[in-house]
Order: C-alpha cells, then structure tokens, then sequence
C-alpha cells in the first residue's frame, strides 16, 4: 500500500489526542503507525505484572528462549503422545515454570532488568530440584502412605517457599498473601473460636498434604495448567504470529466503522474479536487499544470516555466463547463437566453483556452528534475476509473439535498444528491475493498471508512459554488453597458464614458474594479468584438449589468484572494510560458501560434458562429478546438520550423498566415494555429536551458529559 493510503496518526501535545489526515485510508497498517507513538511497553509494565521480565543479550538470551522452546515442545509432546502420571506432568511443568520465573523476573519489579544475580540462578535450580525429587521419587511417593521423611519435609517446605516467592514476583503480592493466610490457618486454627476454628495440624502433615500429594501444590489447578491451558495459551501465541489480531481489527473497521460512532463500535467488536484469543484483560485492552483509542479520540469522544469502551470491550474477552480464559477451563475440572457445556451456557450471557456495551456506545454517540467514518476510508468487509479469512480456519476447527466430543487437550493440540499447516501453504493460493477497489494491489500486513517460517514457529513456542509462567504460577499458589480446604473443610465453615450472615436471604448472599468477587477480583488474576471463590463462595449460592454451572459463572463474572472496578482496575487503568486520561475517571465510566454485566449474572441464577438449562428453545429466545429490550431500556437510561435528551424523571421510568424486563416472568415483562412505551410516546410529542444542543462531533473535540 502506498504511503498516501496508510492513516497519518499525529500526537497532539498537551490533550494526548490524535488526528487522522484527512483522506487517509484506515486498516491494519494504522495500529503499527499509533504504536510507534505510545510507549506501550511501559503501559503494559505498569499494570500488569507479567510485562515487568527481565530482557537480555547474548548467550543468556539464547538460552533462554532454548528452555521456552523446550517447554512448550515438552507440552506439545505429551499432548501428542499422552500425559504422564499427574505428579510427573505436573512436576515437570512447575519445575520449567520455576526455573523461567527466577531467571526473567527480578525480586523487586524495578530492579536491574538487564543483568541476572547469583542469587536467582541458585533460586532457579532449587526449583529444579525440588521438582525433580518428585519424579525421582514417585514410586517410593505412590506406594508409601505413611508421614513424610525427613528429606521429604526439607524438600517439602522449600518448594512451598519457592512458589509463593515466583507467584509474588510474576503474580503480585496479594495472591501470597491469601495463600499464607491459609496456611497459616492450617496451622494455628485451634487459636481461632467459633465455628471457624479446628484442631490445627502439625507443620509436618501441611507440608507432606501439600508437596506429596495431588491435594495441594500438585493438585487440580496446576493439572490444569499442566495440560490443556497450557496449550491454549500456545495456541493464542500462534493465532497472533498469523496476524490474527491485526485481521479482526479491519474487519471490525469494515463491519462497524462507518455507521454512527463508529470507531466506539470498531472498539467493541475488535476487542470481543481479540478476546476469543486473548485471556488477558490488560493485554486485550493494549492489544487493541492502541489503535481503537486514538481512533475514539479522532472523532470526538472524551479520553475517559474512549479508554472505557476499550476497557469494558476487553474485559468482556474473559467470558466470550469459544475460548474464553483459563478459569473457564478450571470450572470444567471443577464441575465435572465438558468444556463445550460451560461455553455454551456463557454465550447468551456474552453476546448480552457485548450487547449492552454497544448500546451505550451507540446512544452516546447519538447524543453528541457523532458520525462514522467515511465508506471510501475503511476496508471492505468482503475484501477483508477474502484476503485474510483463511486465518479463521483454526477457530473453526477448534469449535468443530469441542462440539465433536474431543477433549480440550486434544483440540488445542490439533488446532496448533492446522494453524501451522494453513500458514505454510497459505501463501500459495493466488486466490487470496488480488486487486483492491480502486485497483491497487493490496499490500496491507493483513491481506498478505503471514506465513510462519521455521524460526516464526519457533518464536511462536517461545512466547507460548513465556505466557504461561504467570497463569501457572497462580494456578500452583492456589493449589495452597485448596490443599488447606480439602485438609480443614473451611470451605464448608465459610460458605455457612456468608449463609450466617445474610440471614438466608437468596438475594443478600448473591450481593455478598459479588462484593466478595469483586474484592478478592482486585488483587488476584483471574483463576486465581476463580479457584477460592469456588470452594469458599459457590456452595452458599449452591444451596438455595442454583444450578452448579449458574453458581460457578456468577462468581467468575464478577471476579472478571473487578477489572474494570475502582480503586484497583487494571484494565482500565490500562486504557486511561493510553488515552492519557484521568484513571478513576476512565474506571467508573467502564463500571457504567458495562452496567449491564453486573445485572446479568443476577438474571441467569434467577433464571437459569438464560444458561440454557432446563428450557426449550421458544422459552430462551423469549428470555433473550426481553432481556435485550431492557439492556438497551438501561442504555438510554444510563446515556440520558433515547429519540432526544431524557429528563430526569424519564430516566427512572426506563431504568424500572430495565429492572422489570430484565426480571424472569410474562408479568414483569408486559409492564417493563409498556412502561417503554409511555416514554417513546412521550418523546414523540414533547420533541424537546433538557439541555442546549449538543455538539456535532468535531473532529479531536471534547465531548460533553452525559445528561
């Protein structure tokens, strides 16, 4: 493509804004463009954790990125071939896990990130050791039931030590924390009165229950890990060396981007697109924001406002089939069940909440006078599917696959190696290449094929390492957890607390549970929350005959959500770095966009129909079609604009009325739609509202707050 075809992104001192050159042509080239301009290494480094590694030369470098690749080879073999005994699978994974984390993250995350200290390279291989004890050992650890040997106890409590400090550097603070809490009630529960209190055990007993048996460090989430997150994890890192990301960017840009508010729209719609392949909230929101935002800004949203579309889009990834994020794959050990049931239960829900942000984006842009995008400056969707939609093929063969019956695993697994197979022999297909409307050759990094050469292949198996070592860390840190819950039963003492303390009120113990999400959502990562939520918070909820699936997905939803929560919302403090806007400001507007997420999880364990369990189909289309009347009733509500500005009053009317639409019952239903009626018919015949008029979406202009 020629220069003059590429979009112009100019930074704007002072207001962090960006203008497009009149003319210019938008695709996927525009987001390198936008990225040469943001530092969004030092973004991603501020709020997440996992971007803090260290980065090195030389002969270190190589080596390295040789251990990656051995890793990610390992796994790739042993989905191939068969896993191991589950404490060999695991030993071997925690033992990569362990050496990677000592050597690529520093003790503080500001430290020196250029030179590794002697201190890491003995941490790194007393990783290594105690993980290979395991393997060496397993026989004599299978076959003997008695208490743990001396040797197995030394062992035993510097792998606990060496975990909880790889989990503090990659992960955070808090996630140690709540494991140390745990153990240490373990050990001093006879100190604690009421019905919180136990025994207490030995200190030999919690060490040899947590590194000798599959109940603790060992046990269910880092199995998880260990097999088939792993190889989604992968999987994702190979989808983005195909160029899959930059793909869904035009295509978004071609479907929404010339309609009313359309680069809101294009935000939506690329990050719901990106998440299927992304399980990260901070890093789908850098992903595609670095494009989506400056893009917002070009056309007349506010900054806070534009990072909070990206924001509330991003989160929503986490819950979006078919992939969704680790913790889905948890809920599947958990429950028992396939992972195709659990994605089909989320997907109402997902296109629901992907709904409600539309909505809002849409009646704001409706409210300031906003226009799309001109036609002849976007890509066309059919162009872009033509010349890029083979990169699609691996989601459709995973799908294919999990509805197919075949294990996770082996769907991971199969879909890594079509997506190496099409890259190869894409670029062969002359039908993929052609000329664009004006007659050009397209030239743009989406419509060529991104074939994956031996060394991108291998690239690809190093980032896949690399982008494990933070899920599995937490996964094995919880493991701590629920080795403390299987060994006390708290579990069951604390879900009778939340029982205790909301007086057996159905509604009270869904509150206390979302704020228990939300809180314990801030500090830890998604499977992380997931995991004690499950044994602490699900069973309260479980008890007043929710369906298991329903109990689990509200605590998920929720501990998902706290990303976009204040005072700690990662992502959209991500974003607001983006859009240099104020951070708690970018935070609530991203709770109010995404308002409706935090109604729906209420809606699906009042009405598990929604799940599509227990229903037929005329049923759920009627849940569907009712609920989304009154997400879009809460919308107009929220934004303060329908066919004009709303009073005040005009807005409560619509927001009862998103209450009763969205509330289970033909009753409700009929009050809530003629309650919308009253307030259309209203609009129709007083056409004025409160307010001077608004403006009319200049280009980089500052939009005015809502109603």
């Amino acid at each position: 493509m020629s220069h003059k075809e590429r979009m112009q992104v100019i930074g704007q001192e002072g207001s962090g804004g960006f203008a497009l050159e009149e003319g210019s042509r938008l695709d996927s080239d525009a987001a390198e463009k936008i990225q040469d301009t943001l530092d969004v290494s030092e973004i991603v480094a501020k709020y997440d954790k996992e971007a803090t590694f260290r980065t090195f030369r030389g002969w270190l470098k190589i080596f390295i990125s040789c251990v990656c690749i051995v890793f990610s080879g390992f796994q790739l073999f042993t989905a191939a071939t068969g896993l191991y005994p589950p404490q060999i699978q695991r030993s071997i994974h925690l033992g990569f896990v362990l050496v990677l984390i000592y050597l690529l993250y520093p003790a503080k995350a500001d430290g020196n990130k250029h030179r590794l200290n002697w201190y890491d390279v003995l941490l790194a291989a007393a990783g290594a050791a105690v993980c290979g004890y395991i393997i060496w050992n397993y026989d004599t650890i299978v076959l003997d039931a008695g208490p743990p040997t001396e040797l197995d106890f030394i062992f035993g409590c510097a792998s606990i030590l060496l975990v909880l400090e790889a989990t503090r550097r990659i992960v955070g603070l808090p996630i140690t924390i709540v494991a140390i809490v745990f153990l240490l009630y373990a050990k001093f529960g006879n100190l604690i009165p009421g019905m919180l209190g136990h025994p207490g055990f030995s200190l030999k007993r919690i060490v040899g229950h947590m590194y000798l048996t599959t109940e603790g460090l060992f046990g269910m989430p880092l199995g998880v890990a260990a097999s088939f997150v792993f190889l989604f994890i992968l999987f994702g890192a190979f989808l983005h060396s195909t160029g899959l990301g930059k793909f869904f960017i035009d295509l978004a840009l071609g479907a929404a981007g010339r309609f009313v508010g359309g680069p809101a729209k294009v935000a939506v719609l690329a990050s719901g697109f990106f998440g299927t392949i992304s399980g990260s909230s901070v890093a789908n929101t850098v992903s595609t924001g670095t494009f989506t935002i400056p893009l917002m800004k070009s056309v007349g949203y506010r900054g806070a406002f534009a990072g909070a579309v990206e924001a509330a889009s991003s989160t929503g990834g986490q819950i979006m089939p078919p992939i969704m994020g680790a913790a889905a794959f948890i809920m599947a050990q958990f429950l028992g069940v396939g992972y195709v049931e659990i994605a089909k239960a989320a997907l109402i829900p997902a296109l629901l909440y992907y709904l409600a942000v539309g909505f809002m984006v849409h009646m704001e842009a409706k409210r300031l006078g906003l226009k799309g995008i001109p036609r002849d400056r976007l890509p066309k969707p059919l162009h872009v599917l033509r010349h890029g939609g083979y990169l699609l093929i691996p989601i459709i063969v995973l799908v294919y696959l999990l509805m197919q019956g075949y294990t996770p695993l082996k769907s991971a697994y199969y879909c890594i190696v079509t997506t190496v197979v099409i890259s190869l022999v894409a670029n062969n297909w002359k039908a993929w290449a052609g000329a664009g409307p004006s007659g050009m050759t397209v030239r743009s990094s989406l419509a060529q094929c991104n074939r994956m050469a031996l060394k991108d292949v291998l690239m690809a198996m190093e980032n896949g390492g690399r982008l494990a070592l933070g899920v599995s860390a937490a996964c094995a840190c919880t493991g701590f957890v629920i080795g403390v819950v299987t060994l006390t039963g708290v579990g069951l003492k604390l879900a009778n607390a939340i029982l205790a303390l909301s007086a057996g009120s159905f509604a009270l113990t869904l509150v206390l549970t979302m704020f228990s999400s939300i809180i314990l959502g801030m500090g830890l990562p998604t499977t992380a929350k997931y995991i004690v939520l499950a044994t602490i918070a699900a069973p309260a909820i479980q008890s007043f005959g929710v369906p298991q699936l329903a109990a689990h997905l509200f605590i998920m939803y929720f501990g998902i959500l706290a990303d976009l929560t204040p005072p700690v919302a990662l992502a959209a403090y991500a974003a607001a770095g983006i859009a240099r806007a104020e951070p708690n400001a970018t935070g609530f507007m991203a709770v109010k966009l995404a308002f409706a997420g935090f109604l729906i999880p209420y809606i699906f364990c009042y009405n598990p129909a929604l799940l599509m369990i227990g229903a037929d189909t005329w049923e759920i289309v009627f849940i569907v079609c009712t609920a989304a009347v009154g997400i879009a009733a809460l919308s107009f509500a929220s934004v303060g604009y329908w066919l004009r500005n709303l009073y005040f009053w005009e807005r409560l009317i619509l927001v009862a009325a998103a209450i009763t639409l969205i509330t289970p019952g033909l009753k409700t239903d009929l009050i809530g739609l003629g309650l919308m009626a009253g307030v259309y018919v209203l609009q129709r015949v007083f056409k004025e509202g409160p307010g001077q008029p608004l403006i009319q979406g200049g280009k980089g202009s500052e939009a005015a707050p809502a109603g």
